[in-house]
């Protein structure tokens, strides 16, 4: 539960999260497959237009929002290169 936790706060620390995907997508460690796949999880992310939880359900709506996000934002953590994690202070959870 502490990672989830942990995975929310750097979703929604924007000035953490906003320039780590910005420099993964710009660095050249990072393979040019992963950097496809991941952008395919954000635009599928962006695109899929079907909710577990309708969003007009208030707060609770969003919850599958934010937990299908923070499964994108963790696999392009997970995919990115230590030096970039460091920088960041980013951690894997596997």
């Amino acid at each position: 539960m502490l990672r989830f936790w942990r995975r929310i706060r750097f979703l929604f620390n924007l000035k953490k999260s906003i320039p780590f995907l910005m420099e993964f997508f710009r660095s050249y460690e990072v393979d040019r497959n992963k950097k496809i796949f991941s952008g395919l999880l954000i635009v599928g992310y962006i695109l899929f237009p079907f909710d577990l939880i309708p969003d007009f359900l208030g707060l609770i709506g969003f919850l599958d929002d934010v937990t299908v996000l923070t499964f994108v934002l963790q696999q392009i953590v997970k995919m990115a290169p230590q030096s970039l994690r460091d920088k960041y202070d980013v951690q894997v959870n596997k």
